[in-house]
């Protein structure tokens, strides 16, 4: 049982970790080396991998969508699509998609002369599906070098935690006042209920021995 009980929290703790990092804001230091836009299908499971804008969450089973190319400083490259995600989920109320393309290629450079940017952005790239993290925002940066401190997500778990210290008090206060006593009145009665057996069985116990010891007087009166 104990097991299964670790199992079943480290699942758990996956699946909100899980979806933490795909939802939080995250920063890569990137060099811009293309921007386009493409046609994409939009007709099966990996849907979940896309923005469901306001404007075009009906049955549309494809759209134009944009990317930005970009390289990290040890040479890896990333793609980012630039869609809006309106007033849907996640909360970013993304509507300048158009904006952003526009910096995005305003920002473009070569090896030769690389201009780095930080790309704000949420989701993950994953090959095998086509899954591409959506670009937030473009900052220029001074190098690849830069470090870029994530006060969003820091101050987001601040706050995470706090909430859940505030509901762990207020469930031990709730089950101090509401369950304890409930479980203590339960267990007294039990008590109760156990007791009054335990006499019920000694009276009986009694009165069975009464009864034979009234058998037995009469085993050694003589018969007639």
């Amino acid at each position: 049982m104990r097991y299964a009980k670790w199992t079943f929290l480290t699942l758990i703790a996956l699946i909100v970790f899980g979806f933490l990092h795909y939802t939080l804001p995250q920063h890569d230091i990137v060099r811009i080396v293309n921007t386009y836009q493409e046609r994409q299908d939009l007709n099966d499971w990996t849907r979940i991998f896309w923005s469901s804008p306001d404007d075009q969450s009906g049955g549309l089973i494809n759209r134009d969508v944009q990317f930005i190319q970009a390289v990290k400083a040890n040479g890896k490259p990333m793609v980012y699509r630039n869609e809006d995600t309106s007033w849907s989920w996640p909360p970013y109320f993304k509507f300048d998609t158009a904006n952003l393309q526009t910096e995005a290629e305003d920002q473009k450079s070569t090896a030769a002369d690389p201009q780095w940017v930080s790309v704000t952005h949420y989701g993950w790239r994953i090959v095998y599906f086509s899954a591409f993290p959506n670009a937030i925002a473009i900052k220029p940066v001074d190098g690849p070098d830069v470090t870029v401190i994530p006060w969003f997500n820091i101050f987001f778990f601040i706050v995470l935690l706090l909430i859940i210290f505030m509901i762990r008090r207020m469930w031990l206060q709730f089950r101090e006042r509401m369950i304890d006593p409930v479980i203590e009145d339960v267990g007294e009665a039990w008590d109760s209920v156990d007791q009054r057996a335990d006499d019920a069985a000694d009276r009986a116990r009694g009165t069975w021995g009464r009864f034979k010891a009234w058998l037995g007087t009469w085993k050694g009166r003589p018969r007639h």
